[in-house]
């Protein structure tokens, strides 16, 4: 039985009142975005829809096309209070999470206070992240997936909400680390950042260098943003839909025998990658006006769940098969 068929008459009618409202607001967040952020509208809602879905993105894509940008425009537009951590191969796990000072009283007692670093915050922005070792990496593991840390056996929640959208560079390029297999499955999505179109480029070069330059202006708040993320949880999903997430995902994984690739695929995505896209297709069904996600979502989302959750045996690098062509060949197997 499908969502949809779940739902009662009046509450599909509440959902359909607040999914109107909510589709107004995200335009207006999405129009102030592109007034900063030029040539990279794909990337863009890929941001939006991680962030609607309640999850964390990983942006990744060579220096200079304005990924750090994109997050600090996020943060604006969509109200959330943002903090910014360069990460370096110095950096330490107390940098992110902050650590606890012994601290005398005036009557000579003294106690230890936590002093909070800059993961509290609603919107934690991870930049180059792979420039970081393995260590301070997973530093940010519990709080993306518990939304809490643990400090000498105390427990912190983090704002509500909380988002880390992370920038990598390339891994061809020196001074990087790989990110843990088990970080990476955090991440809700891997979004891809190409180089602009030459048509994009010339307006980049206007609108950038002279005078004045546009600047990002707050349009939602951070409850309102919660709000539509509790109502892309409620928007319907057809069984139609349902079992294509189910028979891509199990498709993905070792010895699955499924497409020309399936020999090729040394580990596959688990049942995050399944939420993942659930949570997604929904986002970008309401972002596009839709009260419920096609197959066409999935197809749409499906690189950017799972390109991140697998990796490839030995013998497929070196025959030049890339993860994105054993998605690509799945995808093209849903009916």
């Amino acid at each position: 039985m499908s969502a949809a068929a779940t739902l009662g008459t009046a509450e599909m009618d509440a959902i359909v009142a607040e999914a109107e409202v909510a589709v107004g607001r995200i335009a207006a967040a999405r129009a102030a975005i592109a007034r900063v952020i030029f040539g990279q509208e794909s990337v863009v809602d890929r941001a939006l829809v991680t962030v609607l879905a309640g999850g964390h993105g990983l942006l990744v894509g060579v220096p200079g096309l304005a990924k750090t940008k994109l997050v600090e425009t996020m943060g604006t537009v969509l109200g959330l209070s943002e903090r910014r951590i360069q990460f370096t191969p110095d950096l330490m796990p107390s940098d992110i999470l902050g650590s606890e000072v012994l601290e005398q009283a005036a009557d000579g007692s003294r106690a230890f206070r936590f002093l909070r670093g800059p993961i509290f915050a609603q919107l934690l922005m991870a930049d180059e992240i792979n420039r970081a070792s393995p260590r301070t990496q997973s530093a940010l593991l519990q709080a993306m997936q518990e939304r809490h840390v643990t400090i000498a056996g105390q427990r912190h929640d983090l704002p509500e909400p909380f988002h880390v959208l992370a920038t990598q560079n390339p891994l061809e390029q020196e001074g990087t680390y790989p990110l843990p297999e088990a970080q990476l499955d955090r991440f809700l999505l891997q979004i891809d950042v190409d180089y602009p179109d030459r048509d994009s480029e010339r307006r980049i070069l206007l609108e950038t260098t002279g005078a004045a330059e546009a600047r990002a202006e707050a349009v939602l708040t951070g409850p309102e943003l919660m709000r539509l993320q509790q109502l892309v949880r409620r928007v319907p999903v057809g069984e139609k839909v349902v079992e294509a997430i189910l028979d891509l995902v199990r498709s993905a994984r070792p010895e699955s025998g499924v497409g020309r690739h399936a020999d090729r695929i040394a580990w596959g995505p688990g049942p995050r990658a399944s939420q993942a896209l659930m949570l997604t297709v929904r986002a970008r069904a309401l972002m596009q006006g839709r009260l419920a996600p096609s197959i066409d979502d999935v197809r749409a989302l499906a690189e950017p769940v799972l390109q991140h959750r697998m990796a490839l045996t030995f013998a497929a690098r070196a025959e030049g098969v890339r993860v994105r062509d054993v998605v690509a060949d799945l995808v093209g197997r849903i009916a």
